[in-house]
């Protein structure tokens, strides 16, 4: 195999994580991005611990000028990148109703204009070499009508759009584009993450994973074999675990059947999560 370089932002935990030390094991050099620096650094070290090629680089997303410098020090060292994984993201769950300016905006700042930035970064590094693939890390909820998910699920749909006006675009540079919708993957992410939020109290989590333990978690490091099989497949929108194709399917056969059974699962939450509300 030719010798290939993997950015990945978010990369110090989750999905992330997962990807770079499954590409890693494949041959490929990883780029590990994160505002975790040191848990990125802890990472990159265990994969050149373990014979892989990687490297950590303190970034946040929100800061265009930030992110354009790493990509540029990336390209600098190493001459080339092929796969953008374009994967920081963070979840404020509860009802609209209840949200404050603070969740829309940490929410769209890190998952649109993050993944924004990174394209701007460097798709016009993967067209001047005339190769390259950006995956964009979206969501099942940017394709369905999840309840309690208000600001991430417009954010994701904003991500799935972005990355398939960006497929059309990109190909005639030989550059690939896919949307990446995960189901439910074993992470922080499920209880908000690190710098995401729940907008419940800490007794309330026991309740929130036994919702989400129903969806089947995928563990990350299986999501994140099947997902590089797809990428390699040059699949236009990812989908794992693949049962969730089910959902999707529903969702383009009949809108108003699955916003019924969104609805219906919707006021299940709603029951299980009452007495942990302000009245």
């Amino acid at each position: 195999m030719a010798h290939k370089v993997a950015f990945i932002t978010g990369g110090a935990s989750g999905i992330g994580r997962a990807l770079a030390e499954e590409l890693a094991e494949q041959g490929v050099e990883v780029v590990l991005a994160d505002r975790q620096a040191a848990l990125a650094e802890e990472v990159a070290h265990a994969i050149r611990q373990a014979g892989g090629k990687a490297s950590a680089h303190e970034l946040d997303v929100r800061d265009p000028q930030q992110f354009q410098r790493v990509v540029d020090e990336t390209v600098a060292r190493t001459g080339r990148i092929d796969y953008l994984f374009n994967n920081a993201g963070i979840g404020v769950a509860g009802e609209i109703a209840k949200y404050t300016l603070a969740d829309w905006d940490d929410v769209l700042d890190v998952n649109v204009r993050g993944v924004a930035y990174g394209v701007q970064a460097v798709y016009p590094v993967m067209r001047a070499q005339g190769s390259g693939h950006i995956i964009n890390t979206a969501s099942m909820t940017g394709l369905l009508p999840t309840g309690e998910a208000g600001s991430y699920a417009a954010s994701k749909h904003a991500v799935v759009g972005l990355s398939k006006v960006l497929r059309v675009e990109a190909k005639q540079h030989g550059v690939r584009v896919s949307a990446l919708c995960p189901g439910v993957i074993r992470t922080p992410i499920m209880l908000g993450g690190k710098y995401g939020r729940t907008n419940l109290p800490p007794e309330a989590e026991p309740t929130m994973m036994s919702l989400w333990e129903q969806l089947k978690p995928m563990d990350p490091r299986v999501f994140a074999r099947k997902t590089l099989r797809k990428v390699a497949r040059n699949a236009p929108i990812i989908i794992v675990p693949s049962w969730w194709n089910l959902f999707w399917f529903v969702e383009r056969l009949s809108p108003r059947l699955s916003l019924w059974l969104w609805g219906k699962l919707y006021g299940r939450i709603q029951r299980e999560l009452a007495p942990y509300r302000p009245q």
